[in-house]
């Protein structure tokens, strides 16, 4: 049953084979028996998630159940979940619960799905680790000693433990594929706009994005179905008409031209990486797929533009956070504005720290000219880059991580290497394109490799055929840890 595909578990949901109440327990028992170990959980309220089972349970006696009806989603506690316990994984909102929904969380409930809990992140989805938690570190459960990747890596963990059968994410500049990657799962971040950004903690704004993780790029496309849509609150959402993303699924690869560009299979990348994704793209061309080299001459200058804007961002949205309204407070202060710079100091972590001074820098008088403005201008440029490259092919592909999983504490004391574990995946944040990642192998003390897809704007059913004729062919995503 935990190795179950999301469309199994709705069969034998729809079946009365089983019940959502049972399926529900028989995961909380397991994250009771396992999440001592890879914390990968936050917040578990098994009465919420019980009373959401015996819901579903209702819905599908009564004939009203959609392919989700019943099924327990780990939910990455970036969303707020109303009475839910809503941390982002900082000290700052240890104290929070959430009075309303997040759009996301809204399009679940009416899906009949099962919140079984929240996952563990990087303290306001920053990191590359899943270290920066004010919760602890979550560890990859293909090998405890290894980091899950960041800054969904609760979410990543918590799928591939088998503690979830799926898993929400938020994706700013890698942090759904880059731990999709390292824990061996598939996960996609969709078109900018497509999935409401309503009651999802904004990290950096122009560059957060929501999606789904799971086994299988099957899965991920249920998921999907039911995430995106159209939300009003959300000024950045996007009106369009409903899309099936599954609709391509058992589409044939003949005369799918895949671009690989010359700068994503540079210097940079470990052999056992590099030797996974040759035999990937190899069982491609099997498929009727062609290789076509291109050119992304801007690419390599995403993780600089990267981190000038995302702190920027990160400076201006992190400043509602001050003591005043909710979360953390500090306890002592003389006055205002003491009460502002303890709670501020004592509430946010290193990292975040490091973010927001970055980012109030590149923004002050006199640097934004030199900084701001020329990464929106490289930004550009980037963007410009794989339109003309979709010229000459229909997909990009490439490694999603330059290494597997890296250990705890390896990177931690260099915060620029940490930060280059997203070189091949800032990109699709920086275009707003969507982009996936599937497993195809493993490296190095037998940790996963995954492979990096990326699309043009809105080809999110062209991505997701690419990797389920992949995944008919292969048995990478049916591996498990334990």
């Amino acid at each position: 049953m935990f190795n179950d595909s999301l469309k199994q578990l709705s069969d034998q949901l729809s079946a009365k084979k089983i019940s959502s109440t049972e399926l529900t327990s028989d995961f909380l028992r397991r994250i009771k028996q396992l999440n001592p170990e890879y914390n990968a959980f936050i917040t578990i309220n098994e009465e919420m998630s019980l009373a959401q089972a015996q819901t579903a349970d209702k819905m599908i006696a009564a004939g009203q159940a959609g392919p989700l009806t019943g099924i327990p989603i780990a939910q990455k506690d970036i969303f707020c979940a109303k009475g839910w316990l809503t941390t982002c994984g900082s000290k700052m909102l240890s104290n929070f619960i959430s009075p309303y929904d997040a759009g996301v969380i809204e399009r679940f409930n009416q899906a009949g799905a099962v919140n079984i809990g929240k996952t563990n992140m990087d303290e306001f989805a920053m990191g590359s680790s899943n270290e920066t938690s004010f919760f602890g570190s979550v560890k990859n459960p293909w090998d405890p000693a290894a980091v899950p990747g960041g800054s969904s890596g609760g979410a990543a963990c918590a799928v591939a433990a088998r503690l979830a059968p799926a898993a929400t994410g938020t994706d700013t500049g890698g942090s759904i594929r880059q731990p999709a990657a390292l824990c061996g799962i598939s996960g996609i971040k969709p078109t900018y706009g497509l999935v409401s950004r309503y009651g999802m903690i904004a990290f950096a704004s122009s560059l957060d994005q929501a999606g789904p993780m799971a086994k299988s790029a099957e899965d991920l496309t249920l998921l999907l179905n039911v995430m995106t849509g159209f939300d009003a609150r959300d000024s950045t959402s996007l009106q369009r008409e409903t899309e099936d993303y599954g609709r391509d699924l058992q589409k044939p690869l003949n005369g799918l031209r895949i671009g690989l560009p010359k700068e994503y299979f540079a210097a940079g990348m470990s052999n056992d990486v590099a030797s996974a994704v040759d035999k990937a793209l190899d069982e491609y061309r099997k498929l009727g797929a062609q290789t076509v080299e291109i050119s992304l001459p801007n690419a390599p200058l995403s993780i600089p533009v990267y981190y000038v804007l995302a702190p920027a961002e990160a400076s201006s949205n992190l400043s509602r956070f001050d003591g005043v309204r909710y979360g953390y407070r500090a306890e002592s202060y003389s006055d205002l504005a003491d009460m502002y710079r303890k709670t501020r100091a004592q509430g946010f972590g290193a990292e975040v720290k490091r973010r927001i001074l970055i980012g109030t820098y590149v923004l002050s008088h006199g640097y934004y000219d030199a900084y701001y403005i020329k990464a929106q201008k490289l930004r550009r440029l980037i963007a410009q880059d794989f339109t003309d490259a979709y010229r000459q092919c229909d997909l990009i592909m490439g490694p999603t991580t330059p290494t597997v999983a890296f250990n705890l504490g390896e990177k931690s004391g260099d915060p620029i290497q940490m930060y280059l574990s997203d070189i091949y995946t800032s990109a699709a944040n920086l275009t707003g394109m969507p982009a996936m990642s599937i497993p195809i192998g493993f490296g190095d003390k037998n940790r996963p490799i995954g492979l990096h897809i990326i699309g043009n704007y809105f080809k999110e059913a062209h991505l997701l055929n690419a990797a389920h004729q992949y995944q008919l062919v292969t048995n990478w995503h049916l591996q498990s840890p334990i």
